[in-house]
């Protein structure tokens, strides 16, 4: 369980076929007036697929993707990409990142320098961290073609081995949101020895649960959100946890369709007051995209969707988070779970409610990110 040196290089030829599926896209209708209502704009398609054909240089972000320091492990019968980048301070803490879906190591960019370095911003050294930030099992660097599948409690077992079995931290601490706050969930659930705390910007509560007799008006606005939820944004959810290999297909052998499928949930999760360049620049989204699309990775990207939708909540007051947790609340987060629920399965010890920000916090606002974690950890290294 050696870890080795890793550096991006897509082959030429990969890009030169991406070059040329984007110059004979076949474009869908789209029903006169929509706009975004019915799913992804065509209109800002036809803007973002001319960008990407004419102005996106995948070779400039290749490089910044690899000024960071990478490696990959032989673990878990497949090879774990990860970011090992070193704190800069007297006593750093490990620090475990995990994103989700359809996120990649991309939305770490801002975030990891407020961690390891808060004195270069103007903070403390003494809250510095080591972070190690993996691309999820089956997630662009960490797939290749046949491997094994993994569901949320297989990662958060494979993180927790990365961690101390391979990296030989015996104490470390673990944020993540999306998918990623289901596996530090999981890892405070199952993994405590040795886990300072977590800290997560989503909440793994479960869905549908009842209202007591006499609701709050917290409790009735979270069902709201619910209901809103499972009417309006959940498609996306259902078919990539009943039919994955179906939608597969389509998505590895179209960009563009590839793009859509993304570009959507960034805009739609996001704080971005239905322009998503508000947030996420062209060249963001688009090296987003890329990962996925050069790895091939889409179709087992959805595979934490097939397994939840197959198995139990992995989250539960008969096996709860009983190591210090914090939540960070975003306004346009997807979900605003009550307190009192949260803490039937949390050992919530600080809540934030944050006056900005989305789903993809780490890059919607990093610093008040940044600025929460290093604050929760302060009093538990």
């Amino acid at each position: 369980m050696n870890p080795k040196p890793f550096q991006l290089h897509v082959p030429d030829d990969v890009l030169n076929d991406l070059r040329a599926r984007l110059e004979r896209v076949r474009w869908p209708d789209e029903a006169p007036g929509a706009g975004w209502q019915h799913g992804t704009s065509l209109a800002y398609m036809k803007e973002l697929v001319a960008y990407w054909r004419e102005r996106y240089d995948w070779r400039t972000h290749e490089a910044r993707l690899n000024r960071w320091k990478q490696f990959t492990v032989a673990l878990g019968g497949i090879d774990l990409h990860f970011i090992h980048e070193p704190g800069v301070g007297p006593a750093p803490l490990p620090l475990l990142l995990s994103h989700g879906w359809p996120g990649s190591i991309v939305e770490f960019e801002r975030i990891i320098p407020l961690l390891t370095d808060p004195a270069r911003f103007g903070g403390d050294p003494a809250d510095a961290f080591t972070v190690v930030a993996p691309s999820l099992p089956g997630y662009t660097l960490s797939f290749k073609s046949g491997q094994p599948r993994f569901g949320i409690v297989e990662i958060a077992d494979l993180f927790a081995s990365l961690m101390r079995d391979v990296l030989g931290y015996r104490r470390f601490a673990a944020q993540g949101g999306d998918w990623g706050a289901f596996i530090t969930s999981v890892l405070g659930a199952n993994h405590p020895d040795g886990l300072a705390g977590i800290h997560v910007n989503l909440l793994a509560v479960r869905r549908d649960q009842a209202l007591p007799a006499n609701p709050s008006e917290e409790e009735k606005t979270y069902l709201e959100e619910v209901t809103r939820w499972m009417r309006e944004e959940t498609g996306y959810m259902q078919i990539q946890g009943t039919r994955p290999q179906t939608l597969a297909y389509g998505l590895s052998d179209s960009p563009v369709g590839l793009a859509a499928w993304i570009v959507e949930k960034f805009r739609t999760w996001s704080d971005c007051g239905g322009d998503v360049e508000r947030r996420f620049s062209k060249d963001t989204l688009l090296t987003n995209v890329m990962l996925y699309w050069v790895t091939g990775a889409i179709g087992s990207s959805f595979w934490p969707y097939y397994a939840r939708q197959h198995g139990p909540w992995p989250i539960s007051e008969k096996r709860p988070v009983r190591v210090p947790t914090a939540y960070a609340s975003f306004p346009c987060e997807i979900l605003h779970p009550p307190r009192a629920w949260a803490e039937r399965v949390y050992n919530i010890q600080r809540w934030t409610s944050m006056p900005a920000g989305g789903h993809f916090a780490a890059l919607e606002e990093p610093e008040a990110l940044a600025a929460d974690v290093r604050a929760f950890f302060r009093g538990l290294r």
